[in-house]
């Protein structure tokens, strides 16, 4: 099995050619070679999850060159999820909510693809920097292809904050490097500890690499470029970066808290520990006070997973078990909360010109199976039972009484009451209120090109991602489990 682990990232990439060169001349089947590449993608992610479940973590060097300065592959029982996340969900809206592909834009498609698998089975530090290039330049390409001043201003703003991010991170990693001489995650997790973890260098490389991969989680106050990001591109480029943009790096940071510096590294430096818990408060505060202030339904969401983000960053800052899986579960139920939502919008933005909270008015009779999903994927967000999001919350808030963090406690409350006033907006619109007038669909790019997604397809995804929120959330102590062997060996 080890040796289909750089299958996961080549044939994205190499598949990326395809429309690049044929997209042009022959725009029909370049489009079917793309589908069947990233549903290729998905059969290759389903027999590494069989193989991990078979025989346990995998490995694999390319080249068979030493592990500390090699390109290595890992897929484990944590891992291989979050690969199969991003395989699915890649595929899934490609095949329903996209309605308008060119090539260089399915070649964008697969790059992020790429990156972002890239991220979760990679075994070194540096790697892993190369991997959320690829994924971050492919977004800001993607978000930039609509058309309009809107969505370039929106692409460079998440470009530079992006780029800082990434550079951020890569001077942590040479620190690492300098302080260890590998580059290696195993490797690593062995010489920090025997370099002493109050270390100056080990410090500051762990601030560089938490605040640049910070960026890409949109922590508050760098959640600056989210909104307006998501808000200016197509909905199915919205909903794909909805649902794995940060959820992938927001997995590459607990395993890099866990599985390189360790829990004891968050135990020796107790200002660090304390930092994590500052920004975690301070993001689910921030995100669902803007929330609250949004009309643009596709902002809300944005400021939501701000919200989101930071309960997982408690979740890496009270580390234990439960917390840590909690932390993984809440990545999970935000992905496919999010993926439903945004392409929602999408869906009513084109049959109705709806994009703000006050011009759902009166679609829960005029959409009632959008309405009803979206619903209740904001249920997974509010988190209340017996929905994925419900699960998440409810293992950190059990984390938290069991290690005595009250203001954790307090938070997660304070979490659920901003989520359901935010997303209580939203459903009274669709449910209670006298139905509005409606506008013509318009693009938001304001260029008059209405690229968003319509059909049966599109709503079929929308409900397929509410089911699944209901469904995961209903099997979560088996994901727990699944979790467990992984996260009791970080811990």
């Amino acid at each position: 099995m080890s040796h289909l682990l750089p299958l996961l990232v080549t044939v994205p990439i190499v598949g990326a050619l395809v429309p690049v060169v044929l997209g042009a001349r022959r725009p029909v089947l370049s489009r079917r070679l793309t589908a069947g590449v990233l549903v290729g993608q998905v059969g290759l992610a389903v027999a590494v999850l069989v193989g991990v479940a078979a025989t346990g973590p995998r490995t694999y060097v390319v080249g068979g060159l030493p592990a500390a300065v090699g390109i290595g592959l890992r897929a484990d029982a944590v891992s291989s999820v979050f690969v199969l996340l991003v395989a699915v969900a890649a595929a899934a809206l490609s095949l329903t909510v996209r309605t308008e592909t060119t090539g260089p834009t399915d070649s964008l498609w697969l790059l992020f693809v790429a990156g972002l698998t890239g991220i979760a089975v990679t075994a070194d530090v540096f790697n892993l920097y190369v991997f959320l290039e690829i994924s971050g330049l492919a977004a800001y390409a993607l978000v930039a292809g609509r058309r309009g001043t809107r969505a370039a201003l929106a692409a460079f703003h998440y470009l530079v904050v992006g780029t800082i991010g990434a550079t951020l991170y890569l001077l942590g990693v040479g620190y690492l490097y300098v302080a260890t001489g590998t580059l290696a995650m195993a490797d690593l997790r062995v010489a920090l500890a025997g370099i002493g973890y109050d270390s100056p260098l080990v410090v500051t490389a762990f601030v560089l690499v938490t605040v640049g991969l910070g960026v890409k989680l949109a922590l508050f106050p760098l959640q600056a470029w989210k909104p307006d990001a998501y808000a200016a591109a197509t909905p199915d480029v919205s909903a794909l970066l909805a649902t794995l943009g940060s959820t992938i790096p927001g997995y590459a940071l607990v395993r890099l808290v866990f599985d390189v510096f360790t829990a004891s590294f968050l135990d020796a430096v107790p200002l660090v520990r304390g930092g994590l818990l500052v920004v975690g408060v301070a993001s689910v505060a921030a995100g669902g006070f803007l929330a609250l202030r949004q009309s643009d339904v596709r902002r809300l969401l944005a400021y939501s997973s701000v919200l989101q983000m930071g309960l997982v960053v408690l979740g890496i800052a009270i580390a234990t078990p439960a917390a840590v899986t909690a932390a993984l579960v809440l990545l999970v139920a935000n992905a496919v909360a999010k993926g439903g939502l945004y392409a929602a919008t999408g869906v009513l933005a084109d049959t109705f010109g709806a994009t703000t909270v006050d011009s759902y008015a009166g679609l829960g009779r005029d959409a009632p199976l959008t309405a009803a999903a979206v619903g209740v994927a904001l249920v997974s967000l509010v988190g209340l039972p017996p929905t994925v999001g419900f699960a998440g919350k409810w293992y950190l808030a059990v984390a938290a009484v069991d290690a005595r963090a009250w203001v954790v406690v307090v938070v997660v409350l304070l979490s659920t009451l901003l989520s359901l006033a935010y997303a209580g907006r939203v459903v009274e619109r669709l449910y209670l209120a006298p139905a509005g007038h409606g506008v013509e669909p318009v693009a938001a790019d304001g260029g008059g090109h209405a690229a968003v997604p319509s059909g049966d397809r599109a709503v079929a995804f929308v409900v397929v991602a509410a089911l699944a929120t209901v469904l995961v959330g209903l099997g979560s102590t088996a994901l727990a489990a699944w979790f467990a062997p992984v996260v009791e060996g970080w811990l």
